[in-house]
């Protein structure tokens, strides 16, 4: 069991089927691609514009939507994805839906940990597999286990493996409920580290565009990596906008 109390997967891992593994990642990016092109629209991050304070990025990620789902869904509010939220004084309605809720994501969370465990038995990794809610979405993590490491190749250059592989999973829990996933995928704390590393960034950029009066232009990020700068961006009433096309994709923040 993990801290928030959801059951924790193990997933055993030996030397005999490594040069399996490197056949599932070894072009990332090509997955993803077949990923998208077999899914369809997925909901991508919608078209540049200025993301006022208190407005919802265009942004989402995921992960990554490829945050990460970096796809623009992340700022959809409401207990249902794309949906409103629950007007105050629906009652029982409005908590039915969100236990309904509650319910799909602690499913999408069951079918990624035992997608995930059967690809690190078939690859022969170790790892430990912990499933979470956070906010909206399901979390999954491949953690460290006592048998060994996750091994860091799973993450990648720049994260692009981990990127493909959380597409991969959330391919596999649409198959199986039905409903276009969400759920961001960590490996190792890779996101979790990068997280913090990005709201350092986001609050120099701020504090330093507070002091100028002029716009600045970061480095290109993924979806993941644009999503959290353009919360902490809102969070301080300042403006962002994504310009680019990707891999090219950056965030320009400008004063109110």
């Amino acid at each position: 069991m993990n801290d928030a109390g959801m059951p924790s997967h193990a997933a055993a891992g030996g030397a005999g089927a490594g040069a399996e593994v490197d056949a599932m990642v070894v072009d990332p990016h090509a997955e993803a691609e077949a990923v998208n092109e077999s899914a369809g629209d997925r909901g991508g991050e919608g078209e540049n514009g200025v993301v006022p304070a208190g407005a919802a990025s265009d942004d989402a990620a995921d992960s990554a939507d490829v945050d990460d789902d970096p796809e623009g869904d992340d700022a959809q509010g409401g207990d249902a994805e794309g949906g409103a939220t629950e007007p105050a004084g629906a009652g029982s309605g409005g908590r039915r839906r969100g236990k309904a809720r509650v319910a799909l994501l602690e499913r999408e969370g069951e079918v990624a940990a035992d997608f995930l465990e059967k690809l690190l038995d078939i690859a022969d990794l170790d790892g430990d597999i912990e499933v979470d809610i956070d906010g909206d979405r399901a979390a999954v993590a491949i953690v460290d286990s006592e048998e060994g490491r996750v091994p860091r190749r799973l993450v990648g250059p720049d994260g692009r493996v981990l990127d493909a592989l959380q597409e991969l999973t959330r391919l596999a829990v649409q198959t199986a409920t039905g409903e276009r996933s969400r759920l961001m995928l960590d490996v190792a704390g890779h996101r979790a580290a990068r997280r913090a590393a990005l709201v350092d960034l986001a609050k120099a950029a701020i504090a330093e565009v507070r002091e100028s009066g002029a716009a600045k232009a970061l480095a290109n990020m993924s979806a993941f990596e644009r999503k959290v700068v353009h919360d902490e961006v809102t969070a301080a009433g300042l403006v962002s906008e994504s310009e680019g096309v990707e891999p090219h994709r950056h965030i320009v923040i400008s004063p109110a």
